[in-house]
């Protein structure tokens, strides 16, 4: 699958947009940087669709630029003025030339889904691979109000009884792509979570 990271030359604040080519063009959430829109364009002049992983601020902060710029429909687990299509557990969704499973993966937002195909994982914010608290296997921050680290645990749990073995491609709302062992990343990330430890000294 042809995935091209259209916030990675952002200089300000911003969770990772993927955007994926193919039978149906799509994009995995729409960042807060002001530039998307045109960098969007350098790769394809239609999009098909947006599909949110969650609805924090660094994820949608540019979702009616987006919307405003190609008409995509909008998927989203929970309410939203410019949603489509709503979004539940178990359903499947296609992003480029993948079907993904949806994977309601909350803990760190109550309306955090995961995407997960044959051979990719577009994890959001509940994994992550590399963030600047933890290198191989990290996971979302549970310190803030509405958050919670024993639902975050149980939703990686979820996560990887849903993963197929072969996955080896993992796009997080932060920090680094991946390509190798994902489900090894995704173990270490609940192993760490696990210890009940804060991820940040202030936590």
């Amino acid at each position: 699958m042809d995935v091209h990271h259209v916030t990675e030359p952002a200089e300000t604040f911003t969770c990772n947009a993927f955007l994926a080519l193919g039978e149906e063009i799509t994009l995995v959430d729409a960042g807060a940087w002001d530039g998307v829109v045109d960098e969007i364009r350098e790769h394809t002049a239609d999009l098909d669709a947006v599909v949110l992983t969650h609805q924090h601020g660094d994820h949608v902060e540019q979702l009616e630029a987006v919307v405003d710029a190609f008409d995509p429909e909008v998927y989203a687990y929970d309410d939203h003025p410019l949603r489509d299509r709503a979004l539940e557990d178990g359903d499947t969704v296609r992003i480029g030339d993948e079907t993904f499973n949806v994977v309601y993966t909350p803990g760190h937002a109550d309306d955090h889904v995961s995407f997960v195909s044959e051979s990719s994982l577009f994890s959001g914010d509940v994994v992550v691979h590399d963030d600047g608290a933890f290198d191989y296997g990290s996971f979302g921050r549970t310190d803030m109000a509405g958050q919670s680290r024993e639902r975050l645990i149980r939703s990686i749990d979820d996560l990887l009884e849903r993963m197929p073995d072969g996955i080896e491609h993992m796009y997080a709302g932060h920090g680094g792509v991946f390509h190798g062992d994902v489900r090894d990343v995704v173990e270490t990330a609940l192993e760490r979570a696990e210890k009940r430890e804060p991820k940040y000294p202030d936590e």
